[in-house]
Parts: structure tokens; C-alpha cells; sequence
């Protein structure tokens, strides 16, 4: 006996199981928990700073750690990142 021909039989029956498929789908979906989306919008500043011939080391210790110094006193900044590198952008 096939599988379909159950359904081909009974079509009251093919019937109310697809509406019952349907109904719990619909009382599932309604259920899901729904959280409050995070606030994706995140205010970045880029600054990029050479000065030529100058190595890693003095980019660090020369220029980026007083404008980080200065950018750690806006208020609402949580990260602040450099990367020091030989050559340029």
C-alpha cells in the first residue's frame, strides 16, 4: 500500500489534517518569542595619522597614544583601537 494512497481515499481526512498542520503552525509562529532588537547603529571615528620615515614604535609612542588619551575624554566612548605600521595607508 503507498503512502499517498491514504490520503487519496480520505480527502475529509487530507483535509482536516492540513488544516490542523496549519492551525498549529499559526498558534506556533504566534508563540515565538519576539525580543527587542539591539541597537545596531554604533558611532565609529576613523583617524588616520603618517608621518614619514618614522617606525611603529615612535607612530606609538609619538601619536597614537595622545590622540588616545585625547578621544578616551569624549564621553560615551567604550573601545578605542590603533594599529601602528611601517608605510603608508
Amino acid at each position: 500500500m503507498h503512502f499517498s494512497r491514504i490520503f487519496i481515499e480520505r480527502p475529509i481526512m487530507t483535509a482536516l489534517l492540513t488544516f490542523a498542520i496549519l492551525l498549529f503552525g499559526i498558534v506556533g509562529f504566534r508563540a515565538l518569542p519576539v525580543a527587542m532588537l539591539p541597537s545596531v547603529d554604533y558611532p565609529t571615528i576613523q583617524v588616520v595619522a603618517a608621518q614619514p620615515g618614522a617606525n611603529p614604535e615612535t607612530m606609538a609612542s609619538a601619536i597614537a597614544t595622545p590622540l588616545e588619551r585625547q578621544f578616551s575624554t569624549i564621553a560615551g566612548v567604550r573601545s578605542i583601537t590603533s594599529a601602528n605600521m611601517q608605510g603608508g595607508p
